[in-house]
């Protein structure tokens, strides 16, 4: 088993990153999980954290979970 690595994108580092999943994830290892990192939020796949984070803005983080709380963004 490889050693994920702590560097992501555009040089951030997420060695002190706090991530965390939902509480409805159940405690599976199937789930997302989001660190705030200043004014950016990191998304990885809990199932294969080897694979770097999907680095995006908090104000995006902020709307993709408004836009699913509210129904506006759903699955078809």
């Amino acid at each position: 088993m490889s050693t994920p690595s702590m560097a992501a994108p555009h040089d951030v580092d997420l060695a002190h990153a706090r991530w965390r999943k939902s509480s409805y994830s159940g405690g599976a290892n199937d789930c997302v999980e989001v660190a705030a990192l200043g004014d950016r939020a990191a998304v990885r796949d809990s199932k294969d954290i080897s694979r770097g984070p999907l680095l995006i803005s908090k104000a995006a983080m902020r709307a993709l979970v408004s836009g699913i709380a509210n129904g506006s963004i759903i699955d078809r």
